[in-house]
């Protein structure tokens, strides 16, 4: 029998409506004006991947499409281009997911890397299909600090679920 990790813990189940608050605040920090720039991260996508990976039954492709819509009317882009690349983000996180959890945290940023770099070439693709400015080089970096971001995001997305360090001998868990 494969054993998991030493150092994984047990978490408390986590709260749905925790869930659609960071959702919803990722939402918030993406439409925050900033102006253009390309090298931001998508919060949104962050977001998504990571309860993707944790929650793969709570948060799905569905979700991640009505966010894609929402964040295609907020930029003014074309219908459908945030859409695609946060479905397909969600689809390659819930085919990674079991895979993914067995490795560490940075292990799961290198890992994840190629995600979004995918999602970020296809909303590109889709940009350039549809007649837009290419923004420049500068949006490579986005997928970079994105994985750059995902430890922080594992670190404050579940620390709400993590356990309280109990030394009970009699209980096992």
């Amino acid at each position: 029998m494969i054993m998991p990790p030493a150092n994984h813990q047990l978490l408390l189940p986590v709260n749905p409506l925790f869930v659609a608050f960071t959702l919803l605040i990722a939402f918030a920090l993406n439409i925050v004006p900033l102006g253009r720039v390309p090298m931001l991260p998508d919060f949104v996508a962050l977001v998504l991947v990571f309860w993707n990976v944790h929650q793969s039954r709570r948060v799905g492709v569905g979700l991640a499409f009505v966010f894609g819509l929402l964040m295609d009317v907020h930029d003014g882009a074309v219908l459908g281009q945030h859409a695609l690349a946060y479905t397909l983000l969600s689809f390659f996180a819930i085919t990674i997911h079991r895979r993914l959890l067995w490795f560490t945290v940075p292990s799961q940023a290198v890992q994840i890397l190629p995600v979004f770099f995918a999602a970020h070439a296809v909303s590109l693709a889709v940009r350039m299909i549809a007649g837009g400015m290419f923004p420049g080089w500068q949006v490579l970096l986005a997928p970079v600090f994105e994985a750059l971001l995902w430890p922080i995001a594992t670190w404050l997305l579940l620390a709400p679920q993590r356990r309280a360090p109990d030394r009970d001998e009699n209980r096992p868990l």
